[in-house]
């Protein structure tokens, strides 16, 4: 991790000018009722993946840089928003055969662009229509959405679990990576009291770990979902909601599954998957401090190609902030995910449960895992000891939820010819690993901010049967400044 090293002194050198520069507030320009904006996030990355054979220790950046013209008025507006990823340093000896496979997301990016260990474009991140009634929008073009943020309680305790624990688990811009996804299609919103429903139909557009986001994933979805907020008194704040999604995949790309491959390569079937789901959280101000309670979870019918489709998934967690300790602000929260795993690779049904188009790091902070065949035991810790300033550290026991199914990692379709997700062997094992972090977040002003994040992973019987080393480790320091 020497190299890392280096990286968090080149990206403080970086922050003391943006800081020292910046405004309390971005500035934008204005031409009349148009408006520019822009921003620019910069991370350094440093990746210690599971030794082995090949470059599994490297240092790379990535750059995003944003730009954005808008209008708003009272019955529309509209946004044309370019983006340009540049991704510096790449590692070229990180990809190995299987089992082992790309070491870590810079080895996705070299595997998925073909400028070698630089690669660099520009394309249009969002380009939308929106039209504005009482209690109504349509949106329509490209745009950014993602499942669980259709609407937004007014309690911040609840906003925070909206924003940290709820959104993204089947559908997200994958927002961690530097070249991300959005959706060309509509969103239909309406909102009247307590109450919310919206539905989209999209397609996602291509990004994530290839740099060219111009184009389609013929992966289509739907997605309907109903929103309530709840007030049972002015202490006691609760918000529910139900979703429907139904996901296809007919593109015939080789599919990521238990199956023998001789069987998966004859299976040339679509993926037309239904997941039924919602989630329900509260926010409790008692004397001692504040209560949450959250549960989330999803069901999946359909087609896995020649299988049927039979999986699930659910989240339950709680948390306490405590009115003491009032100079840190504590927050104690802790919880436990289960998504199924296959049991059986020939009985004809597919019990994975399939996490759709997700943004996994929300949830997989040294995303090495994701929601599928996993179990996820954690406690957490978060510390907001200044308005501007908030320290997290987790701790997780992660496990296989079936010994006869695969490790999986990855976020969903990203191009055409690429299945989206990868699975290791589990050689009959479950333990995958024991993980711990803690990051830190410092905001200098609305317009510039300091993130550092550092992970390690104790690999179990999982990841020592394919790696030499099974521990791993993820560094990385993030600047973001919006103008």
């Amino acid at each position: 991790m020497k190299m890392c090293f280096t990286g968090v002194v080149c990206a403080l050198f970086w922050a003391f000018p943006l800081w020292a520069q910046s405004n309390d507030t971005p500035q934008s320009s204005q031409i009349g009722s148009i408006t520019f904006t822009g921003s620019l996030r910069e991370r350094a990355e440093c990746w210690d993946w599971f030794g082995g054979k090949g470059e599994n220790s490297y240092l790379f950046s990535g750059t995003l840089a944003q730009f954005a013209i808008s209008q708003t008025t009272s019955n529309f507006d509209w946004k044309i928003d370019l983006a340009a990823p540049i991704l510096l340093g790449l590692p070229n000896h990180a990809v190995e055969p299987s089992p082992q496979g790309q070491l870590g997301i810079g080895a996705n990016y070299f595997a998925n662009n073909t400028t070698g260990r630089n690669a660099a474009m520009i394309f249009p991140k969002q380009a939308y229509v929106r039209l504005k009634r009482e209690h109504s929008t349509v949106q329509m073009g490209r745009f950014e959405f993602a499942d669980g943020m259709e609407a937004m309680p007014a309690d911040p305790t609840l906003d925070a679990l909206k924003r940290e624990r709820i959104q993204q688990r089947l559908i997200g811009n994958f927002g961690f990576t530097d070249i991300q996804r959005s959706f060309d299609g509509g969103n239909a919103s309406f909102t009247q009291g307590l109450w919310n429903v919206t539905g989209v139909g999209a397609i996602p557009t291509r990004g994530v770990f290839q740099v060219d986001g111009w184009g389609w994933v013929k992966t289509p979805f739907a997605y309907l979902s109903t929103t309530r907020q709840v007030h049972f008194s002015e202490h006691n704040a609760a918000e529910w909601r139900l979703f429907g999604i139904y996901y296809e995949d007919a593109r015939g790309v080789l599919k990521t599954d238990n199956r023998p491959l001789a069987v998966r390569m004859a299976d040339h079937g679509d993926i037309r998957i239904f997941t039924y789901g919602g989630h329900y959280i509260q926010a409790i101000t008692t004397n001692a401090g504040i209560i949450d309670l959250l549960a989330w979870g999803a069901f999946q019918t359909g087609a896995w190609g020649a299988q049927k489709q039979r999986a699930g998934a659910f989240a339950s967690e709680s948390g306490f902030q405590p009115h003491w300790g009032k100079a840190l602000r504590p927050w104690f929260r802790g919880g436990y995910f289960y998504g199924s795993g296959d049991g059986n690779a020939n009985d004809g049904v597919h019990g994975t449960f399939f996490a759709l188009l997700p943004t996994p790091r929300v949830y997989a902070r040294f995303p090495f895992f994701n929601e599928m065949n996993n179990r996820d035991g954690f406690g957490e810790v978060i510390l907001r000891p200044a308005k501007a300033l908030t320290i997290r550290s987790d701790a997780h026991n992660l496990s296989l939820a079936s010994a006869n199914d695969l490790w999986y990692t990855g976020g969903g379709a990203y191009q055409p010819w690429t299945f989206g997700y990868t699975g290791r062997p589990s050689n009959g094992r479950t333990g995958l690993a024991n993980l711990y972090d803690i990051s830190l977040d410092y905001a200098f002003n609305q317009a510039a901010s300091i993130g550092f994040y550092y992970g390690f992973a104790q690999g179990g019987p999982v990841i020592k049967a394919i790696y030499k080393d099974p521990n791993g480790q993820l560094g990385f320091v993030e600047l973001n400044y919006r103008f």
